[in-house]
């Protein structure tokens, strides 16, 4: 198994973890019982503030008592990490997590807000990196690169580095071969970003851009996805952040506890996740869609909002059964083909577009933003909106269904996780007349889709 496959695999089991049926289904009745937002549930923005400013300055006060005993700063951050546990994780977690969403309950901290140690730095993040105890594997790889030696010292921007820790290497598979010089150097790339990110940013942040430039993702570099969970504030779901604001000359680092590893393609992605995502796969293979959507020759990033098994089951018996015979295969296609969008790929807070080349700014702006997002579907779009407020984001799509899991970062895309299967809508007298959840039969189905089937080929 190549080296590219080893930890995505982990990642992915990690990033699309459902609740049980029982669990959803509660869920489910309580969101139909009551249209309130869940902004409306979260604590208040002053709240969360203090209480994550005050995890920060503790962790911050006890690692600058550290630095002034010590001559590095990364082994510093390391040393106080290992003294103390998780415990600065666990605060995090605490006062983040939200048992029923995918913990987006933080608040916008502000992007020039620096926690940790305020120590004048005298070493770039190459030099950091490169006398520190804790990184010594990753030094020796970095050196096998040149321009990698020059980006790292140099001071054309302020770097962020997710710098893998030696053990981190030692969860590599003895059996695996060892990989090319290109895929190391990608992998590499993958744990730099070209902009500067301090913890508080981290914490507020939902994706990160790297230095791995890819052309299927479109336009813009490969992402990292920061996460809060069980495991405490990660990188990609699984790689925990051990050691924060080690900063240098030109950047800053934090320490992760396991290597980042470019995450393969979309198709890929639902096919190592049959638990969420069988029912799809089935209908993306039996429509001729999951060839084209595997081939990243024909597109340039895209989205793919996903539903997920239990999406599926809450469509009427009748209708599930009709999509799935010989009979309905065109209607089943034309309904899926309203999912994929091809050639823009919106994560939660960036947006890449086809036709942006030369663009520098792909954020999503603070508050509120929308976009039509045209699918395969001919002449339909999606009609997306993103309340964003820190990592506070709720995305919406045809004012209905919720996306219960975002940013599943591909090497050709992301995948956003929606609560229900995207019904196209009706157009009476001109106008578009959106699904909203009410009753739907096998009639008014095929009514929706059917100026769509006499192109649709099988």
């Amino acid at each position: 198994m190549k080296i590219t496959y080893i930890l995505p695999l982990a990642a992915v089991s990690s990033a699309f973890v459902i609740p049980d049926e029982q669990v959803i289904s509660q869920i489910a009745i309580e969101s139909h019982k009551s249209a309130d937002s869940a902004f409306d549930k979260l604590p208040s923005k002053a709240q969360v503030v203090e209480k994550i400013e005050n995890t920060f300055e503790k962790a911050g006060e006890s690692l600058d008592r550290s630095l002034k005993r010590s001559k590095h700063a990364l082994d510093a951050a390391i040393d106080y990490t290992a003294r103390t546990g998780n415990h600065f994780s666990k605060q995090v977690y605490q006062t983040g997590f939200d048992a029923g969403s995918w913990l987006d309950t933080n608040t916008d901290l502000g992007s020039n807000t620096d926690y940790g140690h305020h120590n004048k730095p005298n070493q770039t993040v190459y030099q950091l990196i490169t006398s520190s105890k804790y990184t010594t594997k990753l030094a020796a790889a970095i050196n096998e690169f040149p321009d990698l030696v020059m980006l790292l010292n140099g001071t054309l921007a302020d770097y962020t580095v997710f710098a893998p820790v030696d053990s981190a290497f030692e969860k590599i598979p003895e059996d695996a071969p060892k990989p090319s010089k290109e895929t190391l150097e990608k992998v590499l790339l993958y744990h730099i970003s070209p902009e500067y990110y301090p913890a508080g940013k981290v914490l507020v942040t939902h994706t990160v851009p790297t230095a791995l430039t890819v052309d299927t993702v479109g336009v813009g570099p490969q992402r990292l996805s920061t996460n809060i969970g069980l495991k405490g504030l990660t990188v990609n779901y699984y790689s925990r952040i051990i050691a924060i604001n080690v900063f240098g000359t030109n950047g800053v680092i934090h320490g992760i506890d396991s290597l980042l590893v470019p995450p393969p393609n979309v198709a890929d992605i639902i096919s190592f996740l049959p638990a969420e995502f069988s029912t799809l796969e089935l209908g993306l293979t039996k429509t001729g869609l999951f060839a084209p959507l595997n081939d990243t020759s024909n597109h340039y990033g895209g989205t793919v909002f996903a539903p997920s098994n239990f999406a599926f089951q809450k469509l009427p018996t009748k209708i599930t059964a009709f999509l799935f015979s010989s009979y309905g295969t065109k209607y089943l296609k034309a309904l899926l083909q309203y999912h994929i969008v091809a050639n823009q790929t919106l994560y939660s807070d960036a947006y890449y577009a086809a036709d942006s080349v030369g663009e520098a700014d792909d954020k999503i702006p603070k508050g509120i933003f929308h976009i039509d997002l045209p699918t395969l579907l001919e002449d339909r779009s999606l009609a997306v909106d993103v309340a964003r407020y820190g990592r506070l984001i709720e995305i919406k799509v045809n004012a209905f269904a919720r996306v219960d899991i975002p940013d599943g970062i591909a090497a050709d895309g992301v995948i956003q996780v929606v609560s229900d299967v995207l019904i196209p809508p009706k157009r009476i007298d001109r106008m578009e007349q959106h699904w909203q959840g009410e009753e739907l039969t096998v009639e008014d189905l095929k009514e929706r889709l059917e100026p769509f089937i006499e192109n649709v080929e099988l």
